[in-house]
């Protein structure tokens, strides 16, 4: 499949961070990527707040916490390991981003995020961060070898350090 998949939509909405699913990350069970995503904005004492809401909610309330300090810093990273984490814990997903092969992934919105996305509302302009990053771990998952085992599909870690967009 070479034809860009220009959002996160339809039968591609499982490539959201507002798609519900459970991820665990930082010792934490999220309902979604979003979830986690918008809490490591926080303090960890603030972290609860983010649990049991819907991605929209988080979405909202991380705009309204005290961001960290370093959070500019950070950011990446932490998007980076949380998303890595949403597909490795979540098997059928991660077999859905494969299916993908090589399709560019771009994070289209309406809401105009030109750092994780492109916007048409700014021309079609934008990062595509989130694009880059699933088409990142895409390429590690699609390069690592998996054995088949009664319960499924085994996944082995090769997270190559230079892969981070």
């Amino acid at each position: 499949m070479n034809t860009p998949i220009l959002e996160f939509r339809g039968s591609f909405d499982f490539l959201s961070n507002f798609y519900v699913a459970k991820v665990t990350w930082a010792g934490i069970e999220w309902p979604s990527s979003e979830n986690a995503y918008q809490a490591a904005k926080a303090a960890p004492e603030e972290w609860a707040k983010f649990i049991n809401i819907t991605p929209g909610q988080a979405k909202r309330l991380g705009k309204q916490v005290k961001m960290r300090e370093d959070w500019e810093l950070v950011k990446d990273g932490i998007m980076l390991d949380i998303v890595r984490e949403k597909f490795m814990q979540n098997i059928e997903l991660m077999e859905k981003l494969l299916a993908t092969g090589d399709a560019p992934l771009q994070e289209g919105n309406w809401w105009g995020d030109r750092y994780w996305g492109v916007s048409p509302v700014n021309s079609g302009n934008g990062k595509n961060k989130l694009g880059k990053i699933l088409e990142s771990i895409r390429k590690e998952f699609s390069v690592a070898y998996a054995v088949p085992q009664d319960q499924g599909i085994i996944y082995y870690d090769s997270r190559p350090e230079d892969s981070i967009p």
